[in-house]
């Protein structure tokens, strides 16, 4: 199995044990640094193990919910070993003030070890982080939590699964073995990816064996090869169907492959008293954290528009979007464009966009420009996380064109979502379809994991400038 389902949202399994790996050995780093700086001696740090282990277990949590923000393994997919050793520097000299922090507010029983020891540890545990990596690839190779995975059907849905699965990024947690065709439905899919078992499926997965087939066929009415599909699953062999295998491979909903009565029937589309509760908590929690934090950065922002542009230039830029059911409310951002952008009426925004100041330009690239929205969350005409909300006038034009576009107002917006995370800035419909794709998946899986998921990884997308324009 190449992914676990925690709180209904997927984490690829190998990212799971990596991060149990890391979180150990930064343990260990903590207790040899330990056994260095204070101790000198085996049998006396053995006999006191279990006083360092609260300093330790703090460090190593702290270390790794900074590499999550980062997007630390993650980034081992694009950008190699390497890649992903550049950003685990980057998140140990982050989670050293941190660290400090929390030895200088903790009691007394958390941090039995001096705040001294915390840059040593952080030293090692890179050096030993590395050589354990390097093992876990060396040892378990790219495919070793991999699937082998059958596809059953090769009309348009087959073909449009393996066009949007085909990419290296999205085929992470499976190997595709081919397409088994179906006599009732033209091919779409090329030839050199179908398969021509001899006989029935049942028999093909006995001398080829796999670990999943995906039924992704146009039209299930006009006949499934049902008792073997039956023979097949008590092999063990996991039956699946084409849209959950979409959703849980690439993190978003294949809007080609659904319905209503999908959305009506499947999995996830609901919020309990408690969920919302408790996001409504982590919303006012992290916009009260967020505005304290952020206040001196707000201050100076207004500065320097006022210094670009005079000292009569608003701030602030009030418009009206689409929120919770439809209803309409102004949102609030730090005015990036020139006071006259939109003199002929409203149009998406463009890279390069000649209407932005130069302090504008800035401010969107390190996304200062949304931190007003802090009041619409406070306010709660928007939560932390959910869909970026749209303007009237394109909500109405992308409704008409986008089927189940209407579906992303089911939930509050958001300042950040996890089509911000996935997808880069959305200025065409074409895009915007893609982001509903992602949405619609954050709306059918939402938890207060996924949310504190988003939140953590949010920071990624600020320092590293992804998405933004």
């Amino acid at each position: 199995m190449a992914h676990v389902r925690i709180f209904r949202h997927y984490i690829h399994l190998p990212f799971a044990i990596l991060g149990l790996i890391d979180f150990c050995v930064l343990t260990a780093a903590f207790y040899i640094a330990s056994f260095f700086r204070y101790f000198g001696d085996l049998q006396f740090l053995l006999d006191s193990w279990f006083f360092i282990l609260p300093s330790a277990i703090a460090f190593s949590s702290i270390n790794l919910l900074v590499m999550m923000a980062l997007g630390v393994h993650q980034s081992r997919v694009e950008e190699g070993l390497s890649g992903m050793m550049l950003r685990t520097i980057m998140a140990l000299i982050l989670s050293i003030p941190l660290s400090l922090t929390a030895y200088l507010i903790a009691p007394a029983w958390l941090w039995y070890i001096g705040g001294g020891l915390i840059a040593a540890a952080s030293v090692l545990g890179f050096f030993l982080l590395g050589v354990s990596r390097t093992l876990f690839f060396a040892l378990l190779g790219d495919d070793a939590f991999k699937r082998k995975v059958l596809v059953l059907g090769a009309g348009v849905r087959a073909a449009r699964l393996l066009e949007d699965l085909r990419t290296p990024f999205n085929r992470k947690g499976f190997t595709l073995v081919g397409f088994v065709p179906l006599p009732s439905e033209a091919r779409e899919v090329p030839l050199e990816h179908c398969l021509q078992p001899s006989s029935s499926l049942h028999h093909y997965i006995l001398n080829h064996p796999v670990s999943e087939i995906v039924v992704a066929v146009d039209d299930r009415r006009k006949g499934l090869p049902m008792e073997d599909l039956l023979e097949c699953k008590m092999e063990g062999v996991k039956i699946v169907d084409g849209a959950t295998f979409y959703e849980r491979e690439s993190r978003k909903v294949a809007l080609e492959m659904i319905s209503q009565g999908w959305l009506v029937f499947s999995d996830g589309f609901t919020v309990s008293s408690v969920s919302g509760f408790g996001k409504r908590a982590i919303d006012l929690l992290t916009a009260g954290v967020l505005f304290l934090a952020a206040s001196p950065l707000m201050l100076l922002t207004v500065l320097a528009i006022k210094l670009e542009e005079g000292l009569k230039a608003p701030v602030l830029y009030s418009q009206e979007r689409v929120g919770l059911n439809g209803k309409v409310f102004h949102v609030h951002k730090f005015r990036s464009m020139r006071t006259d952008a939109e003199k002929n009426g409203a149009v998406w925004a463009q890279k390069n966009d000649t209407r932005v100041t130069r302090v504008g330009d800035f401010i969107r690239k390190v996304r200062i420009d949304e931190l007003p929205q802090i009041f619409n969350v406070l306010n709660g005409t928007m939560a932390f996380v959910g869909p970026r909300p749209e303007r009237p006038v394109f909500v109405k034009q992308l409704s008409e064109n986008i089927p189940l576009y209407d579906e992303r107002h089911r939930v509050k917006p958001g300042i950040t979502g996890w089509a911000q995370l996935c997808f880069a800035y959305a200025d065409n419909e074409e895009d915007t379809r893609e982001k509903l794709r992602y949405d619609l998946y954050y709306i059918k899986n939402q938890s207060l994991l996924l949310d504190l998921l988003i939140i953590i990884q949010t920071v990624e997308v600020i320092l590293f400038k992804k998405g933004s324009r």
